[in-house]
């Protein structure tokens, strides 16, 4: 009678369980279907490549190099870095509070972090090119002043997503730690920018801030929440020096990457979420997270997980963008995220040639959420990465 009970109790579990996996919110997925442990690639990282977020020292050589050669098609590509920064003062005041909102709402403090994050970002790129002072200098104020400054963040409302704060520190941060990595490790002529180590310590202090109290807390929704929660935290170990948060980072990636991106590359978000953007978020921040599996590990792990799924994601997107996919949000006018180039640097499929060709050289999102100037610094540059 009690093996009966027992197993009673048990039938009973797992169908509450199953009903409640299909009757949640299209937006808020819980329970993900995550890969076997002992199928998924493990990294053995023990000590890390610097500058390494995106960029190398040799492959920032390369493209500054191209630039000051002459060649016509780097300085193109490059002058969206240029444009960048003369559109963009650098900031003089930060806010000790982000105040963060839904849906797309917005605050003074939201939209000065997410520019700053680009343009910080952007100087860093503008100093390996040129080796001017001044160029490092004002990245460097900028780094510090939000490293010095911020606190926290708020919510706007109270229809804000209690989450979102998380999200938004997925994005900002690292485009920071992008700019952070090239002012601590890159050299021009065998000259560093001269950011100094108490400015490093305070930096590696608001990482750890941002990270442990709201990346840390992100729930799952199994859509670009994950995703982006995934390549933040893989660039931030890279910075910290700290296998334990990259390795999280890795492992977040390998299991959405099967979730989000379906077998035959089919991306749910786009038809759930009914615009051209969303979608594009969780392809971004897995492009960005393989190219920092490839530079750190010197493999394509993430590249090649469950048969180059990210790849069959920007097959995909391309059917998006032509108006063959089962619904219809995206047009070839459509922001064209940076994400794209650094997978066609990778991959180089005809797809992939195709979305790049829409809207090459890019520049930064329309939203400032990635960084970008990826044509700068990616187009023809994989043998260096």
């Amino acid at each position: 009678m009690k093996k009966n009970t027992l197993f009673y109790g048990l039938a009973v579990s797992l169908i509450t369980a199953t009903i409640c996996l299909f009757s949640c919110g299209k937006d808020i997925k819980e329970n993900p279907v995550v890969n076997n442990e002992s199928q998924k690639p493990k990294t053995e990282l023990t000590t890390f490549v610097h500058p390494g977020v995106l960029n190398t020292q040799a492959s920032l050589d390369y493209v500054g190099g191209q630039v000051n050669g002459g060649d016509p098609n780097r300085t193109a590509y490059y002058q969206k870095v240029i444009d960048y920064v003369d559109s963009h003062p650098v900031p003089t005041s930060f806010y000790a509070t982000v105040v963060v909102g839904s849906n797309g709402a917005t605050s003074p403090s939201k939209s000065q972090i997410r520019k700053d994050a680009e343009l910080a970002y952007a100087l860093a790129l503008r100093w390996a090119k040129t080796g001017t002072q001044s160029w490092a200098d004002k990245c460097i104020s900028v780094l510090n002043g939000w490293a010095y400054t911020f606190q926290n963040y708020a919510l706007l409302d109270g229809s804000t997503n209690p989450n979102q704060p998380g999200l938004e520190a997925s994005w900002t941060t690292p485009s920071f730690v992008a700019a952070a990595e090239i002012m601590r490790y890159y050299k021009v002529n065998g000259n560093g920018s001269g950011w100094s180590a108490a400015d490093i310590t305070q930096f590696q202090n608001y990482l750890n801030n941002v990270k442990n109290n709201y990346i840390n807390n992100m729930p799952v929704y199994n859509n670009n929440w994950n995703a982006s929660q995934g390549y933040a935290k893989m660039a931030m170990g890279i910075f910290l020096n700290s296998t334990t948060v990259y390795q999280n980072g890795y492992d977040l990636i390998t299991t959405y990457v099967p979730i989000i991106i379906q077998s035959n590359g089919t991306i749910p978000e786009y038809c759930d979420r009914q615009d051209c953007v969303h979608f594009q978020y969780s392809l971004t921040a897995f492009a960005y997270a393989a190219q920092l599996a490839k530079i750190q590990q010197g493999d394509n792990s993430l590249w090649n997980l469950n048969s180059s799924r990210i790849s069959a994601g920007y097959d995909y997107m391309r059917s998006a963008y032509q108006g063959s996919a089962s619904c219809s949000y995206c047009s070839t006018s459509s922001p064209v995220f940076p994400g794209v180039e650094v997978a066609y640097n990778h991959y180089q499929t005809s797809n992939l040639s195709y979305l790049r060709g829409l809207q090459a050289p890019l520049s930064v999102p329309n939203d400032n959420t990635f960084l970008g100037f990826t044509t700068y610094t990616h187009y023809g540059v994989s043998s260096l990465q």
